[in-house]
């Protein structure tokens, strides 16, 4: 980094009336889990491509989400899917992902994949088949307890294809029963995390299809349900910062699964496609976080920045890297936007001079200001080129192909 590049950057933004020191403190702050599935192979409903080196099991998958907390000391933990990452000895990934330097964090339940779940999981009309996805939800608590996680991320693939095929209400009521049996299951610390989409793999009807659904079964459950905001899972022109404003102002925003997506849910590189839209939900975040109400601002803290994503035809840890370098650029970004002078337009109802107190923040170079935060931490400037220069990526080719699927 150019210490010249830097100091004109500082003068620029304390210009502006921004603390660089206080916005630097809050990017180090930033973390972000990235998911263990995304460095398995993963492909289209038409083929799943594999590549060389892929993780052949949990273990592995592990080793490699190391090499990107390494790179860029935001990843501090890695979500798993159960049984995706079914070991027989939970204690022993536990120990060898701290050994590694990261944690074991949300638990993912899959009831999705099994031939038992072609007509539903917990809201299957088959008594025996609901018991059976429920005891899994059961198993996935048991889990946690012993990796030490506190956080839980639902996701049901449970809906329907044409109408009448299914009785809707009696199937809310089931995803209730179920989802309150594992809430009783939970400790105190433990957190629900409902994640809603409007489509597939059923076309007809979901039975969580949108942020309201999810926020009411959340309302229902308790203070440990919350919602969690898929960014690839919208009707195309959703407001998802109006969404997320929303939860926040509720205390029901539980976290994220951030990719992106042009068409439907295409799980993307985060940030890829629509970065203006993932700086304004870090907009609406950071502007909740200097509210004057104190259970707003608690809110705004308590947020699970997750990345959700099917790398398909791109290598597996470049790509992560860059989605978490690009949460990174997006949220620094924000940080820099004057909220005092966005709330001053507001009151004088300038229109304009709102719009140009948020965007003008977006058209700045963060780079700078990434660069030196990277040097303080102990991490490299640019851990896309670290990486790549690392000889990681060679190393982990021979393992072959065949690696573990999702």
């Amino acid at each position: 980094m150019s210490d010249k590049a830097y100091a004109w950057f500082e003068e620029q933004q304390a210009n502006r009336g921004i603390d660089l020191a206080a916005v630097k403190a809050k990017i180090k702050a930033l973390k972000v889990e990235t998911p263990s599935w995304g460095y398995g192979d993963s492909g289209t409903r038409f083929k799943v491509y594999k590549q060389n080196g892929v993780p052949r099991t949990p273990f592995e998958k592990f080793e490699d989400a190391a090499q990107v907390h390494k790179l860029t000391g935001a990843c501090p933990s890695v979500a798993i899917h159960i049984p995706w990452d079914k070991v027989d000895d939970y204690a022993k990934l536990k120990q060898h992902a701290t050994d590694l330097g990261v944690s074991i964090g949300a638990v993912n339940p899959n009831l999705f994949q099994e031939d038992d779940y072609i007509f539903g999981s917990v809201t299957n009309s088959n008594a025996a088949i609901r018991r059976k996805a429920t005891d899994h939800l059961l198993e996935c608590v048991d889990i946690a307890k012993t990796v030490g996680s506190d956080v839980f991320s639902l996701w049901f693939a449970d809906g329907s294809n044409y109408p009448g095929q299914v009785d809707i209400r009696a199937r809310k009521t089931w995803m209730y029963e179920a989802l309150k049996e594992m809430y009783e299951a939970m400790t105190p610390s433990m957190r629900m995390l409902i994640e809603y989409k409007f489509y597939e793999p059923a076309f007809y009807h979901t039975d969580l299809a949108d942020w309201g659904m999810a926020f009411n079964l959340a309302n229902k459950l308790g203070p440990q349900a919350e919602v969690l905001v898929d960014t690839g899972h919208h009707p195309q022109g959703t407001n998802i910062e109006h969404i997320v404003t929303y939860l926040l102002d509720e205390n029901k925003l539980g976290g994220f699964h951030f990719n992106s997506r042009k068409y439907g849910d295409d799980d993307l590189i985060v940030g890829s496609v629509n970065p203006y839209e993932l700086f304004l939900i870090f907009y609406q975040i950071i502007d909740a976080a200097n509210d004057k109400n104190p259970q707003i601002r608690q809110a705004s803290d308590n947020i699970a920045y997750m990345i959700d994503q099917s790398h398909n035809i791109e290598r597996k840890i470049p790509a992560m890297l860059r989605s978490v370098l690009n949460v990174q650029t997006q949220y620094a970004k924000a940080l820099l936007i004057n909220l005092d002078e966005v709330r001053d337009a507001q009151e004088r109802q300038d229109v304009l001079g709102a719009e140009d107190a948020v965007r003008k923040a977006f058209e700045f170079d963060v780079t700078p200001l990434l660069h030196a935060v990277r040097e303080e931490i102990g991490v490299p400037v640019d851990p896309m080129k670290a990486y790549l220069e690392s000889g990681y990526d060679e190393s982990i080719n021979a393992r072959g192909k065949g690696g573990a699927s999702w």
